[in-house]
């Protein structure tokens, strides 16, 4: 099946996927935000498919806000979005998302061992689940 994303769609599946290793990177401001921001991007760009030519470049423009509750508002219903959106066109590419971000955020986790980065990637995946 061809999938076929406008730019507005390819938008959100790079806010969603950027902005859940930022929202890992702002959870783990207490250790190495910036590894655990690393290691998730390294994860982004190493991604196949067509999630890979979507996400080898982050969005430019977005605005996340002030806070972590700002950056979340605006993500975690991007990556429900984001899953709902690939589910309909391509049942293959969604997995292929939902795996890409998961290993993003876990190598932000393996960075450090920290209760406030499970959580965080504890809330990622339920809005990835909730499409």
């Amino acid at each position: 099946m061809s999938i076929t994303l406008t730019d507005q769609n390819k938008l959100t599946l790079r806010t969603a996927a950027w902005g859940a290793v930022s929202l890992m990177s702002a959870a783990g401001a207490a250790g190495s935000a910036h590894k655990v921001a690393t290691q998730g991007s390294i994860a982004l760009t190493s991604a196949t498919g067509l999630v890979g030519h979507v996400l080898a470049k982050a969005p430019k423009g977005i605005k996340y806000g002030k806070s972590t509750a700002d950056l979340a508002d605006q993500v975690l219903p991007a990556l429900t979005a984001s899953m709902s959106l690939l589910k309909q066109q391509d049942a293959a590419e969604a997995g292929n998302f939902r795996r890409t971000v998961l290993v993003a955020i876990e190598a932000g986790v393996q960075q450090q061992n920290s209760p406030t980065l499970a959580e965080m990637a504890r809330k990622i995946t339920e809005a990835l689940d909730a499409a």
